[in-house]
């Protein structure tokens, strides 16, 4: 199964936050693409959607993540995580390239 950035910022706000507004306020994103988001994460079994019990609001629902959906997000967590230390290599590599040909001497004496 193949997730998104997204996919993982939304089993990360759960933890936290339980209506879909709050949680496209959380990460920047539209309550329609929060919703879509649930409703993938719910049909693979990452999360349960409950009615609150005491809510007048039958409509509003509070997410949990299931057992399932706890270990995807540890795991998307660590693939987030693996990716990122690639990129900062690669950035500092490039860097230290630029160093080495002494074009971060000249553009930084220019600034």
């Amino acid at each position: 199964m193949e997730y998104s950035e997204v996919d993982l910022l939304v089993l990360r706000s759960i933890d936290k936050i339980t209506t879909q507004q709050t949680i496209a306020q959380e990460i920047g994103f539209s309550v329609g693409k929060v919703n879509f988001v649930l409703k993938a994460l719910i049909a693979k079994g990452l999360v349960k959607a409950e009615n609150f019990a005491n809510n007048q609001n039958k409509k509003q629902y509070k997410y949990l993540l299931t057992e399932k959906g706890i270990k995807e997000k540890i795991n998307l967590t660590e693939k987030f995580i693996e990716q990122k230390k690639k990129e900062y290599d690669m950035l500092q590599a490039d860097l230290q390239m630029h160093k080495a040909n002494g074009e971060y001497a000249k553009a930084k004496g220019s600034i």
